[in-house]
């Protein structure tokens, strides 16, 4: 298993960018899939984007395609997403997962990093 941290949430402005990073411990990350979910208040968790262990392939939900940029760095063993052109909507805790598979499930993920804030303001 590998131990996950996530961080660069924050505030930011509708139409902002901002980056987050999830730091992974062990030397087994490079064989994992990783993803990025987020739950905001009342609402189920929610995939936003996986990558498979090359970074070759990528899937985004719909939600997100064309703003939110998920990649990985095996080297430094952290995967990132980008997000752009911020929407309220997008307002959640952000979480990064491991998975021995890609997948879109969250039943896939069984490590789970503790979660980093995004709040976009209107």
């Amino acid at each position: 298993q590998v131990q996950l941290v996530e961080s660069g949430g924050g505030l930011v402005q509708a139409g902002g960018s901002l980056r987050l990073s999830c730091a992974a411990s062990g030397r087994t990350f490079s064989s994992y899939a990783m993803g990025w979910f987020r739950q905001a208040p009342g609402k189920e968790r929610e995939l936003v984007a996986t990558i498979d262990w090359s970074g070759i392939r990528r899937y985004y939900a719909d939600s997100v395609k064309g703003r939110f940029t998920i990649s990985r760095d095996n080297a430094k063993g952290t995967v990132y997403l980008q997000m752009n052109s911020l929407k309220p909507e997008d307002t959640a805790v952000y979480y990064c997962a491991a998975a021995l598979v890609l997948s879109t499930s969250v039943n896939e993920y069984d490590c789970w990093g503790q979660g980093t804030q995004v709040t976009v303001s209107s």
